[in-house]
């Protein structure tokens, strides 16, 4: 679940930066992480991570 949270928050922020669809966005994330040969979830958590914002939770972590 805490993947599915970090890759879902990417795909806003790539949505708020390039004014994309949800599909646009995670299109965009899928294709970084096939070209620099990294697993999705890791390009996502850098995403994440580089807005200064803390690590994502769920509900199902509390």
């Amino acid at each position: 679940m805490k993947t599915r949270t970090t890759i879902d928050l990417a795909v806003g922020i790539i949505m708020g930066q390039s004014r994309c669809s949800q599909d646009e966005a995670f299109a965009l994330l899928r294709s970084a992480s096939s070209t620099r040969n990294i697993k999705l979830r890791e390009v996502a958590a850098g995403i994440v991570a580089s807005t200064g914002s803390p690590p994502a939770s769920t509900h199902f972590n509390r």
